[in-house]
């Protein structure tokens, strides 16, 4: 399929030149065709139903099937949540905290996984400690700063493994590797990696990945999930706790948990979302393998880099090639970076501010044009050259 043809099935792409698959994905019209669908069918056979609650049995196990094959994983690995954050509040709270425990935490999460942090720190008086990972971005060793900061204590390291503000790319696999030296476990926010890098979570040896579809999967908001491996799955226990994770007998006494991740699902979903969610991934699939897309990521990030790195007072946070699609970047001449992201906007641009560190972030994803950059390039000059 040509990128041209690939990207008219995005209806959201047609007025505007879009980077922020970084914060939300666009919508293709066979997940939209598919959700209504989905609800139509709910209708037509009765909410509550005998047919449809079989119906829904069969659409999660297929949409954990869908989400496993793209990880690597077994498809009982797979908890269905509504969003990254949920998949990380599980694998935080989930865990028997004691008073004394340590938790390693990067400098680049997001504002959402520091609070949940905090208020472990308050309610367990746990010790929490940051790992400067930012200070890596061009020079260092990720892998080396977090050995250095574990301590005998240490029992969780929260990272991501893209990192959202300045698109870094961490070697999950040996960070997990010296963190499983000494029992730490290591929980993942792969909100900007899953439908980005090929993936293969067995081989990492991470044990909880939490994701979301509505992202680079380009699936509809409210729909994510959380891996759990195998040898994690003993140790975590369910927080949020409904019908979906439990197994009653036949006068609906709780007999205990469903076996797998499927025990950290709740209750009732919208789940028409699962069908727009595998449909979305299926359309991808059209276009090329993971590793096709992720290969003209990385070329269009260098295209996007490169150009920005000619325009005066632009610097880029990176001072090589981004090894993904986000591409963050500094105005030197004094203009607020967020009246440059709503000027941008007004002209059909979209792009968005990080207060940490203060930068703009463009996102590329691999249908992006070379037209679409040279635009957004173009539109940097002509604001700044207003000031």
């Amino acid at each position: 399929m040509t990128k041209d043809n690939h990207r008219q099935q995005f209806p959201a792409l047609a007025n505007k030149a879009y980077f922020n698959y970084g914060g939300q994905g666009p919508l293709p019209e066979s997940a939209l065709e598919a959700i209504y669908e989905a609800y139509k069918r709910v209708q037509l056979g009765g909410p509550f139903s005998g047919e449809v609650g079989a119906w829904v049995v069969q659409e999660a196990m297929l949409t954990r099937r869908a989400i496993a094959s793209e990880l690597a994983v077994p498809a009982e690995t797979i908890a269905l949540t509504e969003d990254v954050t949920v998949g990380c509040n599980i694998a935080l709270w989930g865990i028997d905290w004691q008073a004394g425990d340590h938790l390693l935490l990067s400098d680049c999460e997001h504002p959402g996984i520091v609070a949940s942090v905090m208020e472990l720190q308050r309610r367990f008086n746990i010790e929490v400690a940051i790992c400067p990972l930012a200070a890596t971005l061009n020079e260092g060793s990720p892998v080396q700063v977090i050995a250095d900061s574990l301590q005998p204590n240490t029992r969780l390291l929260v990272i991501s493994h893209i990192l959202w503000n300045t698109g870094q790319v961490l070697p999950l696999a040996e960070i997990v590797k010296v963190c499983h030296q000494t029992k730490v476990k290591v929980l993942v926010d792969a909100a900007q990696s899953v439908g980005v890098l090929p993936l293969d979570l067995i081989d990492s040896g991470v044990d909880f990945y939490a994701f979301t579809g509505h992202k680079w999967w380009c699936g509809p908001e409210g729909l994510g999930g959380l891996y759990v491996s195998a040898e994690a799955l003993a140790d975590l226990h369910p927080v949020f706790i409904g019908w979906r994770g439990i197994v009653t007998d036949s006068s609906a006494k709780v007999l205990g948990w469903k076996a797998g991740s499927q025990r950290y699902e709740i209750a009732t979903s919208a789940y028409p979302l699962y069908a727009g969610l595998r449909s979305a991934i299926g359309l991808q699939h059209e276009w090329g393998t993971i590793e096709e897309r992720y290969a003209e990521i990385c070329r269009l990030s260098k295209y996007l880099w490169e150009r920005l790195s000619e325009l005066p007072d632009v610097e880029c946070l990176r001072k090589s090639s981004p090894e993904a699609g986000l591409v963050s970047f500094r105005l030197m001449n004094g203009m607020p970076h967020k009246q440059l992201v709503d000027l941008l906007e007004k002209q059909g641009i979209m792009v968005r501010t990080i207060l940490n560190p203060d930068c703009v972030r463009a996102c590329v994803h691999y249908f992006t044009t070379e037209a679409e950059i040279d635009k957004l390039v173009e539109g940097i000059l002509r604001q700044m050259e207003r000031v």
